[in-house]
This record gives C-alpha cells, sequence and structure tokens, in this order.
C-alpha cells in the first residue's frame, strides 16, 4: 500500500509512508479519535531541491487514510513547503510555528487546523504513550 505513496526523488516519501502504515495500523477506535481530535483534511505540496511538486492528502475528517495527490473533494488546509521543511518537521528539528514565521511553510485555508500538523506526523498507537 504505502509504495504507491512514494514519488522518486523525494525524502518525505518514506515519511508519508510511515504516516499511512501508522494509520493503518490504529485500532477503529483510535482512528476514530484521530479523527474527532483533528478533524480535516490536509494537502501537503512539496517541492524538492529539482524544484518538482508532489501532493499528498492525508483524510483525517471521514477515512483516516493518506493518497498521493490533490485532495478530493477539497482540502481544509493546503501546507505548501519543501521537502527539507517537511521530513525536519516529522524529525523534530523544526517547529512548525518557526517554520511559519520563517516563510518555510505557508498555508492556504484553515491556518488553525495547520497547527494541528506536527501531532499528525507524530501519531503513534496509544500503546506507545
Amino acid at each position: 500500500m504505502s509504495d504507491d505513496l512514494k514519488v522518486p526523488g523525494f525524502k518525505a516519501s518514506e515519511l508519508i509512508s510511515r504516516v499511512s502504515e501508522t494509520f493503518s495500523g490504529l485500532s477503529d477506535t483510535d482512528k476514530a479519535a484521530q479523527i474527532k481530535k483533528v478533524n480535516g483534511v490536509f494537502q501537503l505540496q512539496v517541492t524538492n531541491e529539482a524544484k518538482e511538486v508532489a501532493n499528498w492528502t492525508i483524510d483525517l475528517k471521514k477515512t483516516g487514510t493518506v493518497y498521493k495527490g490533490e485532495a478530493k473533494p477539497k482540502a481544509d488546509v493546503t501546507i505548501i513547503l519543501s521537502d527539507d521543511t517537511l521530513t525536519d518537521l516529522a524529525s523534530g528539528k523544526l517547529n512548525g510555528q518557526k517554520a511559519f514565521m520563517t516563510g518555510k511553510l505557508k498555508t492556504k485555508g484553515n491556518m488553525m487546523l495547520a497547527t494541528k500538523l506536527d501531532g499528525v506526523l507524530k501519531v503513534q498507537p496509544k500503546a506507545k504513550l
């Protein structure tokens, strides 16, 4: 499943695959709790060093799934950032608020929902808490 999320030339592909696998591994109860907590659709518009653009969608409004491509129907928030910025956010090297303030991350749509991206990238099954 996660192989169809990979886009050659993007480090974020690995990260997106891990997020997808984590969501797939959640129990129905945990997935429902995540959907209730986040209640939004994120579209990640990522640009790599070669200036190529890839889009991934994280649906935490209805299905609790991750897929490659633009959000269908429409994302609640589109987050525009570089491949490096996304991997730094996920690893904790960079704070989302700092990335936004320095122009490394831009948003279209519900900016308050964008603040939940850090938590979405770090979702783990309850057993690990």
